[in-house]
């Protein structure tokens, strides 16, 4: 466990604007998340689609089904996810039939599995020193700004 600091007295942190600090958090999460995919040479797009073809059911799942449900993932468009599974098609890592409908190959799973492993230990490094309750008072304090902004935000 590494050392932390705070780098303001609560009383400082009243003043700290919350634009800053939730940028700066999901930047370097993000960042975080994006470095470790790539090391097991995957996209974060690429890593959404094999997760959403994990209980598909033998036959596949719909390819627009899928673009469908990823394309407001940190602002990621169709054309990108549509390039992303070309990709893993073109990797072996899923098959897309002449439907349009998307199945993990035996590789892809594997490959799925091993970075589920690595996710949960990056989720233990972001959650490093938080504990469940601050953990769920922070996301719902979150989205009580974003509410309170006229913003929506939703993860399935």
């Amino acid at each position: 466990m590494t050392t932390f600091t705070y780098s303001h007295s609560d009383e400082d942190l009243l003043n700290q604007p919350i634009g800053y600090w939730s940028s700066a958090a999901g930047a370097a999460v993000v960042t975080h998340i994006r470095t470790a995919l790539a090391e097991l040479g995957l996209t974060q797009p690429q890593w959404w689609i094999l997760n959403q073809l994990l209980d598909a059911p033998p036959e596949g799942r719909d390819g627009a089904e899928v673009v469908a449900v990823l394309r407001g993932y940190l602002e990621t468009g169709d054309s990108s996810l549509r390039h992303s599974i070309g990709a893993l098609h073109d990797r072996g890592l899923l098959t897309e039939d002449a439907a349009g409908r998307l199945a993990l190959t035996t590789e892809g799973r594997a490959l799925r599995d091993r970075v589920a492993e690595r996710q949960r230990s990056i989720l233990a490094e972001i959650r490093e020193g938080v504990t469940d309750e601050e953990y769920v008072r922070t996301l719902k304090v979150l989205q009580r700004m974003i509410h309170n902004v006229g913003g929506s935000a939703w993860h399935h």
